[in-house]
């Protein structure tokens, strides 16, 4: 009898202990959140690469998986199909055929077209530059390679056009479905000159295929040509995971911005952009000289500039990419989301 009282006590001590337990310590008992994050090959995910690493997803008891793909078109899809949870990438004609059918919301932004920084850049080949394609203002009658119809990556070669005047509907549009294709029609010059993002372009110039003619960002006014987007179920039935993911994302944006802009918003490395750019070369595998040459500029808190998504779904439409009309604020989730007009 003796002994049974004595085991109750130890089991009801047990039992209390457990009760009292810290909340740090009962927090390391909770399963995390699984999520899976889809990227194309770029330095667009920098977010997802330092909110890894650094810890900040973990802190808000969240999981993440990256999934590397060749194009931005696929992730739109993947996202809606409940393949992957969220995707960070342009803003494709597919994004938003998808989203005004309801199945996808924006969440903040991504990489920002801005001067001094790097995301978007204009290729052109060896050949196409012996010819004289020396600059964009020689575009014209040249032919250019793309990875995918309806793209950000697209819309710059017509904003190029429009700046230097040269008529857009005449430029011959190679579409070859990823980066490494365009990279190699490139070396092969099978197309004139291209448009691609920090990494592939560099790793075809690097490799002596290509050379540079410039950067969107300082050829171009500021705009927003990525953005970090989920579906709208996941929006209404984890509300609660996704503000807790939200919160991780800023945290990585602006641990991003200060390592490399200033207060103004202008280039510099800070003391933590040494660390970012190891990161990165982790998740990327390039080097980390190569990646210092193209460093993209992401604001402090993912602010989303609605009329920049409104002007991109504009042109789409005009070039018959898109169907229905659909205001852009209304692919935007608002619980979440914080717009550049918010002060």
């Amino acid at each position: 009898m003796k002994a049974m009282q004595t085991l109750a006590a130890l089991l009801l001590g047990s039992a209390l202990s457990a009760g009292t337990m810290p909340q740090s310590q009962a927090a390391d008992h909770i399963k995390p959140d699984h999520i899976k994050d889809g990227i194309v090959t770029s330095m667009g995910g920098l977010p997802n690469f330092i909110g890894k690493e650094k810890g900040f997803f973990a802190e808000e008891g969240i999981d993440t998986e990256i999934v590397f793909f060749d194009a931005a078109q696929p992730i739109a899809i993947a996202v809606a199909s409940g393949d992957i949870d969220f995707g960070t990438t342009g803003l494709t004609a597919a994004f938003f055929n998808l989203a005004q059918q309801g199945t996808l919301r924006m969440l903040g932004s991504g990489t920002w077209e801005h001067p001094t920084f790097q995301s978007i850049g204009f290729l052109v080949s060896n050949q196409a530059y012996a010819g004289g394609l020396h600059s964009l203002k020689d575009i014209a009658g040249h032919k250019a390679g793309i990875t995918q119809s309806g793209t950000p990556l697209q819309y710059a070669i017509a904003l190029a056009a429009k700046k230097y005047d040269i008529d857009y509907s005449k430029l011959p549009i190679v579409l070859l479905q990823s980066n490494p294709n365009v990279g190699t029609a490139l070396t092969g010059n099978q197309v004139d000159f291209a448009t691609q993002t920090v990494v592939p372009a560099y790793d075809v110039i690097k490799k002596g295929g290509a050379k540079l003619l410039g950067w969107q960002g300082d050829e171009l006014p500021p705009q927003q040509n990525e953005m970090l987007f989920t579906s709208t179920k996941l929006v209404n039935d984890k509300a609660e995971l996704l503000t807790r993911y939200m919160r991780a994302y800023r945290k990585s944006m602006a641990y991003i911005h200060d390592a490399f802009a200033d207060a103004n918003d202008k280039r510099r490395d800070g003391a933590n952009a040494d660390e970012v750019m190891n990161i990165a070369a982790k998740y990327l595998k390039q080097p980390v000289a190569q990646l210092k040459e193209g460093v993209p500029f992401f604001s402090t808190d993912g602010r989303i500039d609605e009329d920049n998504v409104a002007t991109l779904m504009a042109w789409y439409k005009s070039q018959g990419m898109i169907k229905g009309d659909i205001a852009a604020d209304a692919l935007i989730d608002k619980r979440d989301a914080k717009l550049v007009s918010a002060k």
